[in-house]
């Protein structure tokens, strides 16, 4: 018999709140029972005492005519089966509605573990594997006991029951049938491993599968642009020939252990009519009392073969909740801290910051500076040199691998996660909006604002007008990705949403990338007022955007090599004037120091 203790302990937390249901489940399955107890006994009425004419045992009906006593036996074989089938609806509805809970709550907790694990979490996994465990594997705990630990327990007290009977009507024919049990149980035993194995292994091809529609479907444009949809199409079918095959290998095991078990219990019943029939033929069992025996003996391998087949479903369970909890059961490796931070004043301070995605290769390299609050601070360098990476320590995306990134004076680990982040609105790349309207797309980040304050936003990120073009204006639904919007669009919509946030700290990851000089230009604009109070960040590959700031910090191989105002490092020769001059020519360095 598989293990399931530790898989019980770990979804008995999820069974305790509907203890109360299942006690009822658990009265509904014994009457059930009883009532599967009683199905032959009306033959055995009719065999013995209608057709074969001996007197009934007890004093009731002794005075009943044959044909009164057939109708009632018939009466009576109705009311049993119509009360069976009114208990089974019942059972069946309410146990579908305590497990389809159990897949709710469960799938709650998943989900919300899964939006506060770390980015360095979800960089590890693939998408499509974890929408799998989400919306597939979550089902394991209705499977493993609304549907497997209870028809467990229903098929154990019907196999008492009815021994208890046989037992009572022939102990040498329930022994021979029983003598079948023990070979089918040392069936169940060897096969179970293979099948759990099989399992697992059918459900990770299918994560697989998913995994790569995911993919495939979020890069339609490049697959298309590049005509790389055969190329894609073969990887699909070959995901999904290995997904078949693997369910295919765990189908035949399991109708393998079906067939041998259905043999052994066809040899069981082969025994005991041969021997029942003799016991018939010596005067010491009558035909009713062997019809009633054979049909327990049908039930009774009933029973034993849904603990059987309970057995194989329990081991694909088993799988699919070992792969629920293998992720609920990570560890959030950004832990809160004790201190609370309503209203951060953004004075900002990196000490000897060191931070690796990959151990041994290391992407910031003793990281140190200093922001006042209400500073504007433009990080540049070339493409890799860990700009993006120094912006994610702020809201703690990621934390590091040694020093100390400090709000207000205090690490940002002691401080409560949810808070940190309340703290600060960032504009991210890429651009992402959300397929609902535009003005929910604006007002993501406080879904209290009014139409007033969301237009206002949209105001200054310089998307307005061409909102109000827009048929529905605000009210216009966004294509899945933003597909109905430009790339400079979507920026200018989450430019628009971080300004509505009104945090103190604000993080413009490359925020005019997708935009023309002339809308940078209005855009900086307007970022320039909402700045004003607040400490920002604004990594940039164009440097004309970082004129203004106070504050330059120039990155090379993931060390701050110069820090300084705008014209401060022109006058240097150093990495900003040459990342300066690859952008601008010197007759327009020229024309700028004479202007300013």
């Amino acid at each position: 018999m598989m293990r399931i203790l530790p898989f019980l302990q770990k979804v008995l937390p999820y069974i305790m709140p509907y203890r109360f249901t299942l006690f009822l489940v658990f009265t509904q399955l014994v009457v059930i029972n009883l009532c599967e107890l009683l199905k032959p006994w009306p033959l055995k009425l009719i065999i013995d005492h209608v057709l074969g004419g001996e007197p009934l045992p007890v004093g009731f009906g002794q005075d009943w005519s044959p044909q009164t006593l057939l109708l009632a036996a018939c009466v009576g074989l109705i009311l049993i089966y119509l009360l069976l089938a009114s208990l089974t609806l019942l059972y069946n509805y309410t146990s579908i509605g305590i497990g389809q809970r159990l897949v709710s709550d469960l799938r709650s907790d998943l989900y919300d573990h899964l939006q506060r694990l770390s980015l360095a979490f979800h960089t590890r996994r693939q998408v499509g594997d974890l929408l799998y465990r989400v919306a597939a594997d979550t089902y394991a705990i209705q499977s493993l006991t609304m549907n497997g630990l209870f028809p467990l327990l229903s098929a154990g007290l019907l196999v008492i029951g009815m021994t208890v009977v046989m037992v009572r009507l022939d102990w040498a024919l329930t022994l021979v049938a029983l003598l079948v049990c023990p070979i089918v149980f040392m069936t169940i035993a060897r096969l179970n491993q293979k099948i759990g194995a099989a399992a697992m292994q059918a459900r990770q091809k299918e994560g697989a599968v998913y995994s790569l529609v995911q993919r495939t479907l979020s890069a339609i444009r490049v697959i298309q642009a590049y005509t790389k949809e055969e190329e894609e199409h073969r990887t699909f079918m070959a995901a999904s020939r290995d997904s078949l095959a693997a369910g295919r290998r765990l189908y035949t095991l399991q109708t393998f252990y079906s067939g041998a078990v259905n043999v052994l219990i066809a040899a069981g019943t082969a025994a005991v009519v041969w021997l029942g029939a003799q016991h018939v033929l010596s005067g010491t069992l009558t035909i009713g009392a062997l019809v009633v025996f054979i049909s327990y003996l049908a039930s009774l391998y009933g029973p034993v073969n849904t603990m059987v087949q309970t057995q194989a479903l329990l081991q694909e369970s088993k799988a699919g909740v070992q792969r629920v909890f293998e992720v609920l059961e990570a560890e959030r490796d950004l832990p809160d801290g004790p201190s609370l931070l309503q209203a951060a004043k953004g004075l900002i301070s990196f000490e000897h910051v060191f931070f690796e995605y990959v151990p041994g290769r290391p992407v910031l390299r003793d990281i140190t500076f200093t922001v006042e609050p209400g500073l504007r601070v433009a990080i540049v360098g070339p493409t890799g040199a860990g700009k993006s990476t120094l912006a994610s320590l702020i809201p703690r995306f990621y934390d590091p691998l040694a020093g100390r990134v400090m709000i207000d004076g205090r690490d940002v680990r002691d401080y409560r996660l949810k808070d940190v982040r309340r703290q600060i609105a960032l504009v991210l790349q890429p651009p992402l909006v959300f397929p609902t309207t535009i003005r929910e797309n604006i007002a993501y980040g406080r879904q209290d604002a009014s139409f007033e304050e969301v237009t206002e936003a949209a105001r200054l990120a310089r998307v307005d007008d061409f909102i109000k073009q827009l048929p529905a204006g605000y009210e216009t639904e966004i294509g899945e990705q933003g597909a109905t919007l430009s790339e400079g669009e979507r920026q200018r919509l989450t430019i628009a949403r971080a300004i509505l946030r009104r945090a103190p700290i604000l993080i413009l990851d490359e925020p005019t990338s997708s935009v023309d000089l002339e809308t940078e230009a209005l855009i900086m604009e307007g970022l320039e007022k909402l700045t004003a109070e607040k400490t920002t960040f604004i990594i940039a590959h164009r440097l004309s955007t970082v004129k203004r700031a106070h504050l330059i910090l120039v990155m090379h191989d993931g060390r701050v090599v110069e820090q300084g105002t705008f014209h401060e490092l022109l006058d240097q020769d150093g990495w900003f004037r040459r990342l300066y001059l690859s952008q601008w020519p010197e007759t327009e360095l020229v024309r700028m120091r004479s202007s300013t």
